[in-house]
């Protein structure tokens, strides 16, 4: 079967994603027509209806659904390696590297003019990524992830290597310790509990493993990333429970404090996650880096 043209696959992309051949055309620079005889054309050639007429417009079929997502993978993939190829002529060596966000911005990057200055040559590239994904198939060279051992399984064709185990500690502004004595487990379940959205379990574990009760564990203000909790408890919205080595810098200057120095050590750590498959000497020498710079 004769694969279907670049531009009819971008077409029908902009309309899916949109839902409008209109404002796919916007985004193309094309006419309304041509996106739609373009979609047209890539229907007949495929045999299979992606769009239906509804009353408020058109809406992907369940076969252009599917279909759509996998367009949309393929061309991402497709414009990576393309600007990886761009972006490797004359430049020595890249990686992309894909890492969960707090992570990436309060520990790897503070950290990569060490890595420039041993290794002048290597460029990161780093795009944001929360949850396990198939490396072969995404055009990231490795990942940095956030998880327990049971999420790490979830990597398909990947191997592991640890850096940092977390540590977790309750936190806060200074302007919430009256005299700036530290509180009790009980005396902190009755103040404002930023909560993590993705680990809506963390301060109720906390509570547990100091035999507190605290029925409210669980009922702060959310927010999906830990430098929007600790951004919020820097400004006196509550106490967040934060991993220590990514508040360094708040501990040192006193915009955060230690509400309670009872640490909970937890299942978590951080891993570089790398294909299980490839040997690349590049990869290497930035996993014996990672991990020199884990260990001090």
């Amino acid at each position: 079967m004769r694969l279907p043209s670049l531009h009819a696959l971008n077409c029908f992309a902009a309309a899916a994603r949109h839902g409008s051949f209109t404002r796919a055309a916007q985004e193309l620079a094309l006419t309304q027509g041509a996106v739609s005889r373009q979609v047209a054309a890539l229907e007949a050639q495929l045999g299979v209806a992606l769009f239906r007429r509804t009353r408020h417009g058109m809406a992907l079929t369940a076969a252009g659904a599917q279909y759509a997502a996998r367009v949309a993978h393929s061309l991402d993939a497709l414009a990576r390696d393309t600007v990886d190829l761009v972006g490797r002529q004359g430049r020595g060596q890249r990686l992309q590297l894909a890492a969960v966000p707090t992570f990436a911005t309060r520990w790897l990057i503070p950290r990569l003019p060490a890595l420039q200055r041993e290794q002048p040559r290597l460029q990161i590239d780093i795009e944001v990524r929360t949850r396990p994904f198939v490396l072969a198939d995404s055009g990231f060279d490795a990942a940095l992830f956030a998880g327990t051992p049971q999420q790490l399984r979830r990597w398909a064709g990947a191997r592991a290597q640890l850096l940092l185990h977390e540590q977790v500690l309750p936190v806060c502004s200074p302007t919430l310790l009256a005299g700036g004595a530290e509180l009790s487990p009980e005396q902190l379940a009755a103040l404002p509990l930023l909560q993590q959205s993705t680990r809506p379990d963390a301060w109720a574990q906390w509570f547990a493993a100091q035999g507190v009760a605290a029925p409210a564990a669980a009922a702060g203000p959310r927010y999906e990333l830990f430098s929007l909790q600790a951004a919020a408890a820097v400004h006196g919205l509550g106490v967040a429970l934060l991993p220590t080595l990514l508040i360094g810098d708040e501990l040192a200057c006193g915009s955060l404090v230690v509400a309670c120095a009872r640490p909970l050590h937890g299942q978590r750590a951080y891993y570089l996650v790398r294909p299980d498959d490839v040997d690349d000497a590049v990869l290497d020498a930035f996993a014996d880096w990672l991990q020199r710079a884990a260990a001090t």
